[in-house]
């Protein structure tokens, strides 16, 4: 069964570029568009890794990280922010709330697979053995 991933992003095409990507690397990938719906499908199955965008149209990623730090169900939960918001102060806060990293946008999908891949502890499909 693959691992399940839950990808949080109000931008469509960013949100089905990360599920196509990560699909294509074997994993099962759910979406949500707010940090209400993020919750809720938390709530309802975790997921082994969240890649959260900051910028929501309700609860920012920062709230959505907080919440699920603050409940021991949902407090492991490898979480990875991936947003446009690029300054030092949004990173520190992010990191400093429970994120394990934090990407910015643009951003490189094999970079990301890689990055989920390792945070999970798996190698990717096309890693060599040396």
């Amino acid at each position: 069964m693959p691992r399940y991933i839950l990808t949080v992003d109000d931008e469509q095409d960013v949100a089905n570029l990360i599920q196509l990507h990560l699909q294509r690397a074997g994993y099962e990938v759910k979406t949500a568009a707010s940090g209400r719906e993020a919750l809720g499908v938390v709530g309802e199955r975790h997921p082994a890794l969240i890649i959260l965008d900051l910028m929501l149209p309700d609860i920012d990623g920062f709230g959505v990280c907080e919440i699920l730090r603050r409940d021991p169900a949902t407090a492991s939960i490898p979480i990875i922010i991936l947003t446009a918001w690029a300054t030092h102060d949004a990173r520190n806060v992010g990191l400093e709330l429970g994120a394990l990293d934090y990407l910015t946008k643009p951003f490189s999908p094999r970079e990301l697979t890689h990055l989920v891949n390792r945070l999970l502890g798996l190698r990717a499909p096309d890693d060599r053995a040396s």
